[in-house]
């Protein structure tokens, strides 16, 4: 008799299957997690067993967020507030989460910003804003975290890049936030490269619209979606949780032999 090894649970409207996507002991550190896709996938992990290590700088959501994944997956999480343009908070932190759970398997980089400006009206505060938050700190975060992971000799690094990281869009004016993202790309391939050898894979996921808080009021607009429409083969915004497949994928054993790469979850856009 065969025994069947996997668990199926239920998580966002759809079913995953554990198994090679077990993520049962890893410990797992969320950037941005206090709102938005950080909560989402913090959850998402935290269903297939994975420990949590969540940060971000409103610390009432942190903890709320805390509460919530404990009483709904029975994990250990532990919720620290941190700035992720702050380079020394970013080493305190990390040696807090590893002197907590004794390592840290995952990295999910999520903490982004967007600023909307013609390029010759944008001020150099907004591109510095921009730039910042979605790459510096990208980089500034693996660097603390994959010296960890140097040391175990074992790693997985998710990186949120986007549509943008390749192709920027007609009627929307967003210079730094593409600049930024197409930096993300290049940074995941070069990390990916560095550490192949330390058993760290560093990847991405490129995602066209989805809901969160910093994109809410752009994709509730008409005249946006109409541009949805029109620029997506399936002609809508992604929906909460249409992320979660690829953000576990790549945290567990079964992205083994993948590295360097980006998935793009956007409806078709990238494919046109």
């Amino acid at each position: 008799m065969v025994r069947n090894i996997f668990v199926r649970q239920k998580l966002g409207g759809t079913t995953m299957s554990k198994g090679l996507f077990d993520l049962s002991g890893k410990v797992a550190l969320v950037t941005g997690a206090s709102s938005g896709l950080g909560v989402q996938f913090a959850k998402a992990l935290a269903s297939q067993g994975a420990n949590i290590a969540i940060i971000a700088r409103r610390v009432e959501r942190l903890e709320a967020t805390k509460r919530e994944i404990e009483d709904e997956f029975g994990v250990d999480v532990l919720a620290l507030p941190c700035d992720v343009l702050d380079v020394e908070k970013i080493k305190e932190t990390v040696a807090a989460i590893k002197a907590h759970f004794g390592r840290i398997d995952i990295l999910v980089n999520n903490a982004g910003t967007a600023r909307v400006a013609p390029a010759e009206e944008q001020s150099d505060e907004d591109w510095k804003a921009v730039i910042d938050t979605n790459l510096n700190a990208v980089y500034y975060v693996a660097r603390e975290v994959g010296k960890v992971m140097k040391e175990q000799k074992y790693g997985k690094i998710i990186n949120l890049g986007s549509i943008h990281s390749t192709v920027s869009m007609r009627g929307l004016a967003i210079s730094g936030y593409c600049a930024s993202k197409g930096g993300v790309l290049m940074l995941t391939k070069d990390l990916a490269n560095e550490w192949a050898p330390y058993g760290i894979t560093v990847n991405a996921i490129g995602p066209a619209y989805f809901p969160s808080e910093m994109t809410n009021d752009v994709i509730e607009d008409e005249n946006f979606l109409k541009l949805i429409e029109l620029s997506c083969p399936m002609g809508r915004p992604g929906k909460p949780g249409e992320l979660n497949g690829a953000i576990i994928y790549f945290a567990s054993d079964a992205s083994s032999y993948t590295t360097g790469q980006i998935l793009w979850i956007d409806g078709g856009w990238t494919a046109i």
